[in-house]
């Protein structure tokens, strides 16, 4: 297939024509100088998102709940950079339609181009970090340079056609290595912007306080030493991360502020100076995800740094009629925690480090909240910027209304870390081993069974805390065959983990989780 070049005069089509896939990289060059526009003025008047971001945080927003289960259960924690890798994709088939458009009629490429920034616009403006000039500025810059960009290019590629020349195809060379050498250039500056701006808000240029009440070193012979067992406290880097977040917001330390509003008397704004004066207390707390399925590594255990939130909502003087302790992050998600669950004396914190450091970036810096004992979906709110008290009458937070449980207390649950599912063992001593959690009423014991079996003891690790998970291992004598372990914990108040087989939605899996395991002869 052809395209057929339109002379700017408005007269019939010469008989010269222009090969589609040249229409097709002059809308491609033209995308790519819209989005560095874009991303150089979204670095210059911040605080605001990349364009792509930004719709990416839309797609994200308007997906059906089943579709977010979906994408969470294949690709875990890889759903964020498959869906900015399907963002660019789409992209780039319309801008590349939008170049064979321009060639038969260049305003019907330009308002393809128009159209793109119109949706980088609403996705801008639904975007909770940027507001004002900060939302509609990149969006209309990209308009104006991608336009500006097309026509350059298309003329170009009509002056080609009209001769097929040397000199034709050196001009259309000429506009396109300007194109590209500008949105090099310009993406160049953008990224250093973007990277000075993070480098000022970076964990690593904020020193961490000590506690007013540190815990003891984790003491010896507390965390088993099996080959293949989660360790006790997770690594910061190994943690899991699930969130609605595509990128990763930043706060300079001076600039950040937490508000406390809605029913309270005394409404606060906090600075992180402010908050660092409440007393600081160190706990070990485990926190899970409720896309967690059976057996699913989307959980883990880490000494947090911070203050109680009891301490600061005593200060705001919350009225009694509120029952539901909101939380804000600065990208606009929203957890809602049971308000009693807050003040009955858990360690619940406004967390400010983690394992002895200040909070990584993409875990909440500069201040997050753990609850203990509530799924991260009602509690765990990161990039903490407000604190709304209120009732769950009148306000849902950001998963309610997509189908999750109002109030999601983490279920009892345990984990066989080794042997591996379908692994293969010799016969004889066999170490079965893993991890079981019931933050906020911790656990008294973990079972084993073998095949249909009676149910063994496990010897549990000593515990850090009725927060913190256990780790335990089992002795088994394997013998030769095919076999099946399962695993099952009791918490402190005597509750049996449940082998009632349940998913994720719409508050946390159930089950005991199970593996097969094959043993050889010796």
């Amino acid at each position: 297939m052809t395209t057929t070049a339109e002379p700017q005069t408005g007269q019939q089509p010469q008989d010269t024509v222009i090969p589609p896939w040249q229409a097709a990289t002059a809308g491609l060059l033209a995308a790519v100088a819209a989005l560095v526009a874009a991303e150089l003025i979204a670095a210059l008047v911040g605080p605001a998102q990349s364009p792509i971001t930004s719709i990416g945080n839309a797609v994200i927003n308007l997906a059906p709940p089943v579709v977010k289960d979906l994408a969470v259960e294949l690709l875990g924690t890889a759903d964020k950079p498959v869906l900015i890798a399907g963002v660019l994709l789409v992209l780039a088939i319309v801008a590349a339609s939008c170049g064979v458009l321009a060639i038969r009629r260049f305003w019907w490429g330009a308002g393809g181009v128009a159209l793109l920034g119109l949706v980088g616009l609403v996705a801008a403006l639904a975007d909770a970090r940027a507001s004002g000039v900060a939302a509609v500025l990149p969006a209309l810059v990209a308009v104006v340079a991608g336009v500006t960009c097309l026509r350059l290019l298309i003329t170009a590629l009509r002056g080609d056609a009209g001769g097929r020349s040397r000199d034709g195809r050196r001009a259309f060379l000429r506009a396109a290595a300007m194109v590209g050498g500008s949105a090099l250039l310009g993406g160049g500056l953008a990224r250093w912007l973007t990277l000075r701006s993070a480098a000022a808000a970076a964990p690593r240029a904020v020193g961490l306080p000590a506690a007013d009440r540190p815990l003891s070193p984790v003491p010896q012979g507390t965390a088993l030493r099996v080959a293949g067992l989660a360790p006790l406290v997770t690594p910061n880097a190994d943690f899991y991360r699930i969130d609605t977040a595509l990128g990763t917001p930043t706060t300079p330390i001076d600039e950040w502020r937490l508000t406390i509003r809605g029913m309270v008397d005394n409404p606060m704004k906090l600075t992180y100076d402010q908050l660092l004066g409440y007393e600081l207390i160190e706990a070990d707390i485990t926190l899970a995800c409720v896309s967690n399925e059976i057996g699913g590594y989307l959980v883990g255990n880490a000494r947090w740094l911070g203050v109680r939130l009891a301490d600061v909502l005593a200060d705001a003087r919350v009225q009694p009629r509120a029952d539901q302790l909101v939380g804000r992050s600065t990208d606009g998600f929203t957890a809602g925690s049971p308000l009693e669950t807050v003040l009955d004396g858990r360690d619940s914190m406004i967390a400010i480090g983690m394992n002895g450091e200040p909070l990584p970036a993409e875990h909440g810096f500069p201040a997050r909240i753990v609850v203990p004992g509530l799924y991260g979906y009602v509690s765990a709110t990161k990039w903490l910027a407000e604190l709304e008290l209120t009732t769950f009458d009148a306000f849902d937070a950001y998963w309610v209304p997509r189908g999750w449980a109002e109030k999601a207390p983490i279920k009892t649950q345990s984990r066989i870390d080794v042997p591996r599912r379908g692994a293969t063992v010799d016969a004889g001593a066999v170490a079965v081993a893993g991890v079981a959690w019931a933050p906020s009423r911790g656990i008294a014991a973990v079972e084993i069974q073998v095949d249909d079996g009676p149910w063994q003891q496990a010897r549990l690790s000593a515990p850090l805390s009725r927060d913190s998970w256990r780790q335990w291992v089992y002795e088994w004598p394997a013998t030769e065959g095919e076999h099946e372990l399962r695993v099952r914990a009791t918490d402190e108040t005597g509750e049996v983990q449940t082998d009632r087989i349940a998913p994720p939605r719409p508050d946390g899996a159930s089950g005991w989780h199970t593996i097969p395991v094959t043993v050889r002869a010796a």
